[in-house]
């Protein structure tokens, strides 16, 4: 399944990294892509829309 979110906050490469094993921690499959400028993050995994988003909440990110 493919999820696409946007994510306020993201400024870094640190972002970045956070946000991924955020989502890598509940699915170590997922291919996570992040485009800073954008704010969007794209994720190939088996975790539902929903499961990402609650993720990068945890990590302090708002998903929208």
């Amino acid at each position: 399944m493919t999820v696409a979110l946007k994510v306020e906050g993201m400024s870094c490469g640190h972002c970045v990294k956070a946000v991924t094993g955020a989502i890598q921690a509940l699915d170590p499959a997922a291919r996570v892509t992040v485009a800073l400028e954008t704010g969007m993050i794209t994720a190939e995994t088996v975790l539902t829309e929903a499961q990402v988003a609650a993720a990068v909440a945890e990590e302090g990110y708002k998903a929208a």
